[in-house]
């Protein structure tokens, strides 16, 4: 448990003492500006408890005392310091008040700082007015600083503020400069003090004698008088008058930008200060004068998001900047950038739209975009990208026949010449630094920009992108031909010195890809074009001279893609042809790259080149622990390769049709003897339920060897717990498989025909019962591991949804016996529900699981649903908290589920109504019959969904924690102080929490041996939260509790005690945490344990966390259960 700043206090107060004691002037200066940083950090978090101070041992007030102690230090060593510890203490509080400009939303904690946790606010005044009063003029300025860093509780003080006031007339510059810094601050605070400076600036700026230097400082002052809207506008219409009664062009450029500043502020004053702006961009103005209206014009536009209307003056004035072509770059930049934003904001509403010269205006942009300055072409691309999205509807407007072909293939083709003049203007390694590769990325997301609004424009876009690579994999002939020069001048864009920027430059075209390709996913727009221009692409790539083998195995494994699925007409061909670019990349010893390969290959499901690779990386490391590692990669990899083969194993034509599959058939069996056996042998293929049950056994094997890297008790929890989820759905489907018995399906619809017995039915649907209940639970522990990982990427999350998709489908074709409530044994089997699942209502549970996922993918089979529900309504089960559960989109990888789904669901309701003109005796032995159909047609059809690694199974972090003894009296309620700290957590993730959440149980039957009896297996057992049985249910209270609170409109208790059927009672609470900067929480709770006989019990415990946007997550115990001791009473 990392300290808090409260527990640092003590430790940070004496090195300070000490510094400032010692002979060294150096090694104080070193200390001040080291506590500035700490003071910082202890303002952003909450004021130490009562529980907080029990966990670190202080008491209660030290925090205080301490931070008291430390701030007068400070204030003494400015008191008697030289020059430079005087300059070091100003500094700290200077860089404070940044801090508090920059993070406004933390501003108010850290303002509290100060009045808070400091008592004597006088003395700290006091101290710091004694060098005003007595120093000199550097001291005197110095100390206004302060006061103006203090100004939170120095503006309370009547003897300061007139220091201030009187230091403003002052003959010397530097004291007037600091003195307006300090009313400046005042001025945000206070009304009446801001009313009083007002008045002394137009006097101050009226005098002739006042400095120039002055008027500029005070120009400064203006933007801080903000306390409240009068006195805004107050201090707005003065300073208008100030800038139209001067000439001085130095005063009007700092006036102008300070009541920019001013009204960005306060809205209702944006329009006058844009009119005020505009003539000072005319020509006749100076450069300087037309540079800065220009930036003001950003401000109020593009940094502040200004949203008041803008008229066509204001359009036309921005755009006569563009036709001065011999204006500074930087001014383009500015124009561009300001009327992206206007043309977002209003363009489309704007009412003299159509009047507008619309083909001046897209050549003018075109003209930008092509301009060799890339900020300048960036800024019209990115206009012209919005405009073909947002505009590009009014097609039979006049204004936009200006092109021949369409405007967003003209803005494709503009993007693809700045990609190309970007790669043939590279002259020089060094600059394939990341500032050329963040404009590429810029362009390239231009372009998603457009494919997501015209997905029509897929292929086209691949189309290009394979013409780049073209271009690219041969550089040599392309100079020549575009330069006509001569041989020997070619740049060698072969030679090693390339070697690191083809390899970047290609990562990112692959990652773009790969998006466009999902962005046209889920638009369903994949089609057999998209298809053959992502061929051409690798194919272009595979002839290119210059790339390595790493880059043509991955994008080999493009088509491996599941969204293409059917369309790919020689899967083996393919997978032939990636292993032969993997086997090249391995024999070049090419280990990090191969290992990356593999990755992506799982991620894409291509499974027999993932096991290849992680068989051959196995064999060359040599730490145990990467051995494990590797092992484990085997051994999931391998199942899942026969997995994949096993449906096509038994599609003979289909193999022998394919090509490649003789060479790749050959390759197996050299290589994995097993495997290439089970792909070739069509005579004797095993049935589904032995290769279920193998791959189960692999997953397994998995487990065990990752559960052998002894690097610590918390090493791969993902890892661990996802093969765990994935071993318990392998293992359910086998067992049903193995109920239904595949390989004599035939033979088992026959008896259950001629035995006709009620007793054998029911049997049969209570097994299938228990395997909706079991699949069920999964589904939920699918959404627990998917919102236990904070920061998971969006793939990984829209896979184990899918997955969790899927069981959710299995748990509803397992459960069918339940949506028949004329079945004569529907009482029964509802009684055997409650030995399994808290409800006794499966179909109700079945039925609201599946629709919660579907309601945003498929409206028709929801509805369907719905009508299968009791009431015939939506979802009982909403709330306004979101889950962090990725919600799935419709896409290629969603549709073969969601096929499966609309025949379950279609089966069911046919089923339905067929059984409503069936006798009673019939009834069972018909539903039994067609329910075991549907349900092993829908197992065979899940088989041939294809399977994907999320990528956040490759993300490893361990951790681990030691446990300490509690006990407590016999006939006590157990008081436990707490604290939740997030771990491998970044400090972004941690200052995006808004509270924290736990719920802590115990139970009588969670009695175990003593502390000192308990051995260390014992411990590691513990540690494991997915192998609890009641995770899914303990964190469904954990939700239901979160949501409560958060509608504020219900007592919903905090504190249980419950009895199960067993008579085994437990008792339960839920805490509420306050997360700082760090992702500590603390609090404390009773836990009546009063019931619990004498002996030593652990604690369970599941916590979650919500973000800034509302989104709820679950957060893993990394800990070991706590365990206490109930001990005899010493009182009678």
């Amino acid at each position: 448990m990392d300290k808090i700043s409260a527990a640092c206090a003590m430790e940070w107060s004496i090195q300070l003492d000490k510094a400032l004691r010692s002979s060294n002037p150096a090694l104080a200066v070193e200390t001040i500006l080291q506590t500035g940083p700490r003071l910082e950090q202890w303002g952003q978090e909450p004021e130490a408890t009562k529980a907080l101070c029990s966990i670190f041992g202080l008491v209660p007030g030290e925090d205080r005392l301490f931070a008291n102690a430390i701030l007068l230090r400070l204030a003494d060593a400015f008191r008697f310091g030289d020059k430079k510890i005087r300059l070091s203490v100003v500094r700290i509080f200077l860089t404070s008040i940044r801090c508090n400009r920059s993070k406004k939303l933390r501003k108010q904690k850290r303002r509290t700082f100060l009045n808070s946790r400091v008592y004597n606010h006088e003395e700290l005044l006091r101290r710091v007015k004694v060098v005003f009063d007595t120093g000199d003029v550097e001291s005197r300025a110095m100390a206004l600083v302060l006061f103006g860093c203090w100004a939170d509780f120095a503006k309370d003080s009547a003897e300061i503020r007139y220091l201030v006031l009187s230091s403003m007339v002052s003959s010397n510059i530097l004291e007037v400069k600091a003195s307006l810094f300090a009313a400046s601050r005042f001025c945000e605070l206070t009304d009446d003090f801001a009313s009083v400076v007002l008045e002394m600036m137009v006097n101050m700026m009226a005098s002739p004698e006042t400095l120039p230097a002055v008027r500029l400082g005070g120009a400064s002052v203006f933007t801080r008088m903000v306390c409240s809207y009068s006195v805004s506008k107050r201090a707005y219409k003065t300073g208008i008058k100030l800038v139209l009664d001067s000439s001085e062009e130095n005063f009007i450029i700092a006036m102008l930008v300070s009541l920019s500043k001013l009204v960005s502020k306060s809205t209702s004053l944006i329009s006058e200060q844009v009119d005020v702006l505009l003539p000072y961009l005319s020509q006749e103005n100076s450069w300087q004068m037309r540079e800065t209206a220009l930036k003001c014009l950003h401000l109020l536009f593009v940094k502040e998001g200004c949203c008041s209307p803008v008229n066509m003056h204001v359009i036309k004035a921005v755009f006569s900047i563009l036709h001065e072509l011999e204006l500074p770059s930087v001014m383009h930049c500015g124009a561009l950038q300001i009327l992206h934003k206007i043309f977002l904001l209003t363009l489309p509403n704007l009412p003299s739209f159509e009047k507008l010269e619309f083909d001046h205006l897209l050549a003018i942009l075109e003209n930008a975009a092509q301009s060799p300055i890339m900020s300048k072409c960036l800024a019209a691309l990115r206009i012209l990208t919005d405009i073909s999205s947002k505009l590009w509807a009014r097609k039979n407007s006049e204004s936009f026949a200006v092109y021949s072909s369409p405007l967003p293939l003209r803005v494709i083709s503009l993007v693809m010449a700045q990609l190309r003049s970007l790669v043939k203007q590279l002259p020089d390694p060094c600059q394939t630094s990341s500032r050329i590769f963040h404009e590429i990325k810029s362009l390239l997301k231009l372009i998603l920009q457009l494919v997501g609004e015209h997905p029509d424009l897929g292929a086209t876009v691949l189309g290009e992108i394979g013409s780049f690579i073209k271009y690219f994999g041969t550089p040599n002939e392309n100079v020549l031909a575009s330069k006509h020069i001569a041989s020997s001048e070619v740049l060698d864009f072969e030679g090693d010195m390339y070697q690191a920027f083809r390899s970047k430059l290609l990562s990112h075209i692959h990652r773009f890809v790969a998006t466009c390709l999902q962005i046209l996913n889920e638009a369903g727009a994949i089609t057999t074009n998209v298809f053959d221009k992502v061929q051409l692409l690798v194919k272009h790539l595979h002839h290119g001279r210059i790339f390595d083998c790493y880059t043509w195995t991955i994008y080999s494994l493009l088509l491996h893609s599941r969204l293409f699925g059917i369309l790919i007409e020689h899967p083996f061909k393919q997978e032939l042809a990636t292993l032969e670019h993997a086997c090249k990349m391995l024999s070049e010893r090419d280990n990090w790259h191969s290992y990356k390969a593999g990755i992506y290959a799982t991620n894409q499901g291509a499974w027999i080149t993932a096991t290849f690779i992680f068989a051959e990386l196995m064999s060359r490391v040599q730490s145990e622990s990467c051995y494990c590692w590797f092992k484990s990669l085997v051994q999931f990899s391998h199942s899942e390769a026969k997995l994949w083969l096993s449906p096509l194993a038994k599609q003979g034509s289909f193999l022998e049709g394919s090509v490649g599959t003789n060479e790749l058939l050959a390759f197996l069996k050299d290589n994995f003897g097993e495997l290439g056996q089970d792909a070739a042998g069509n005579d004797d293929v095993p049935n589904y339920r032995d290769v279920l049950v193998g791959a189960y056994k692999n997953v397994c094997s998995s487990i065990e060897t990752l559960e052998r890297v002894i690097i610590s008790r918390k090493a791969f929890c993902f890892q661990r717990w996802f093969f765990s989820l994935r071993a318990k759905l392998l293992g359910a489907v086998g067992e049903i498989l193995e109920v239904l018995d595949t390989s004599k399906q035939e033979t088992f619809s026959i008896i259950i025909e001629v035995q006709n017995s009620a007793l054998t039915n029911i049997k049969c649907l209570e097994k299938f019962t228990q395997f909706s209940c079991r699949l069920n639970r999964l589904a939920k522990e699918f959404n627990l591991i998917n919102s236990s990982f904070i920061g998971m990427d969006c793939e990984s999350l829209k896979i184990i949804a899918r997955l969790a998709l899927s069981c959710s489908l299995l748990a509803f074709s397992a459960g069918f016996p339940h949506f028949f409530p004329n079945l004569p044994a529907y009482k029964y089997l509802r009684t055997c529900v409650r030995e399994h699942s808290q409800q006794s209502n499966l179909s109700s549970m079945l039925l609201q699981d599946l629709l919660g996922r579907l309601l945003h993918i498929d409206h028709e089979v929801s509805m369907d649903l719905c009508k299968l529900l009791d009431n015939g309504g939506c979802p009982t089960k909403c709330s306004h908290l979101q889950s962090g559960n990725y919600i799935l989109k419709s896409g290629h990888e969603v549709k073969d589920i969601l096929d499966i789904i609309r025949y379950a669901v279609s089966t069911v309701m046919h089923l339905q109504i067929e059984t409503n003109r069936i006798q009673n005796e019939a009834i069972i032995s018909h539903v039994t019959k067609n329910g075991v159909e549907l349900l092993l047609e829908i197992s065979r059809k899940w088989l041939q969904i294809p399977f994907q690694m999320p990528k956040q199974f490759f993300n490893t972090s361990t951790d681990s924690r030691n446990q300490s003894q509690i006990t407590v009296s016999s006939g006590l309620h157990l008081s436990l102080n707490l604290c939740l700290q997030l771990r491998n957590a970044s400090p972004e993730l941690s200052l995006g929490l808004t509270k924290l959440y736990c719920v802590l149980y115990s139970r009588v039957s969670f009695q175990k041996q003593s502390h000192g009896e308990r051995n260390n297996e014992e411990m590691e057992s513990q540690c494991q939260p997915w192998e609890s049985e009641e995770i899914v249910e303990m964190n469904e209270k954990l939700f239901q509790y979160v949501t409560e609170c958060a509608k504020k409109t219900t007592s919903y208790g905090k504190r249980f005690r419950d009895d199960d059927m067993n008579d085994d009672q437990m008792v339960y609470e839920f805490v509420c945490f306050e997360p700082n900067a760090k992702g500590q929480g603390f609090s404390s709770c009773v836990l009546d344990v009063s019931h619990f006989p004498v002996g030593c019990y652990r604690v369970e415990w599941y916590s979650c966390c919500i973000d800034n946007e509302g989104s709820y997550w679950s957060v893993l115990p990394l800990n070991s259960r706590p365990v206490f001791t109930v001990q005899e009473s010493l009182f009678v």
